[in-house]
């Protein structure tokens, strides 16, 4: 039985439900694709970035993560209530409806769509395939460990959706394929390591992740080396995009910051691992877009 609250009650329950705060995990990759794009479209004469563009960017980005997350709360709810780290969250617990989660989720894919006609006939063109892959994200996990890989994908769509928004064109896809690849990977790779502590349960419910395929050891192998392709990937970026000792300092702190994360997370001490998924992985997001702005700016 749902508990009655107040509409502002509601409402923040609804932004717990689709975890808002963890935003900074995306969108700063979907912002610093957004700037380098502006730099390539003022050089092809193009109008580049304006008010209008970023906040349909911003639209586009709210709408779709939060009708993924509606979508996997959904979808996972019987699951979430076996799971004794998820029991309490909004709706196993009961906190919220199921029709509340359902019409959040969908209106948030109509935004999406909405935000992706206004951008224009590419990105509306694209518009349903990403849906299918940020919903489909949560079904994977029933029938394959590369769960995490899907996610790592639905993510990186992010940045090339903003730099295709503001090119309007799918032509010289260079540096966005490389930074969707560096995203992909290190979504997919910080996901390896939360996935750790639900190992035991995963196993006994029959659900596929890489910690259940691989073990510990392999999981932990696995994410470091998808981490290595992120930064393999930034510093193709780096060359490629033609950036300076900002970015450059970025991508330094960047292979730092998950050179720690990795090191603070070991098969004998999971005790970590909320350390590493939410203050570290934060830290990397907002520190490339600060050091690729100031990049562009300077």
């Amino acid at each position: 039985m749902t508990a009655p609250s107040s509409p502002l009650r509601t409402l923040q329950r609804l932004a717990s439900l689709v975890r808002l705060s963890h935003t900074v995990f995306g969108l700063p990759f979907a912002l610093a694709s957004a700037g380098l794009a502006h730099r390539s479209a003022l050089a092809h004469g193009g109008e580049g970035l304006t008010l209008a563009r970023l906040g349909l960017i911003l639209l586009a980005f709210t709408g779709a993560r939060t009708a993924a997350m509606g979508f996997n709360r959904i979808v996972d709810r019987r699951i979430d209530a076996d799971n004794p780290r998820t029991a309490g969250r909004e709706l196993p617990a009961g906190l919220l409806s199921l029709p509340a989660a359902w019409a959040l989720t969908a209106l948030s894919a109509l935004a999406f769509v909405f935000a992706a006609w206004s951008l224009g006939p590419v990105p509306l063109y694209l518009s349903p395939i990403c849906l299918l892959i940020i919903l489909g994200y949560s079904l994977f996990k029933r029938f394959s460990w590369s769960a995490h890989l899907v996610l790592g994908l639905a993510l990186a769509l992010a940045p090339g959706g903003a730099w295709v928004s503001i090119t309007g064109s799918l032509s010289d896809l260079t540096t966005p394929l490389w930074l969707m690849l560096a995203v992909a990977c290190w979504v997919a790779g910080f996901d390896v390591l939360y996935s750790l502590q639900d190992e035991p349960f995963d196993r006994a419910r029959g659900l596929h992740s890489i910690p259940v395929r691989f073990g510990v050891r392999g999981a932990l192998l696995l994410s470091g080396l998808l981490h290595l392709v992120t930064v393999a990937a930034l510093a193709v970026v780096h060359v490629h995009a033609g950036l300076g000792a900002w970015h450059g300092l970025g991508l330094a702190l960047i292979a730092a910051i998950l050179v720690y994360e990795h090191a603070i997370v070991r098969p004998t001490d999971l005790s970590r691992i909320d350390r590493a998924f939410f203050d570290l992985n934060g830290y990397v997001s907002l520190a490339y877009l600060a050091c690729v702005g100031l990049d562009l700016w300077l």
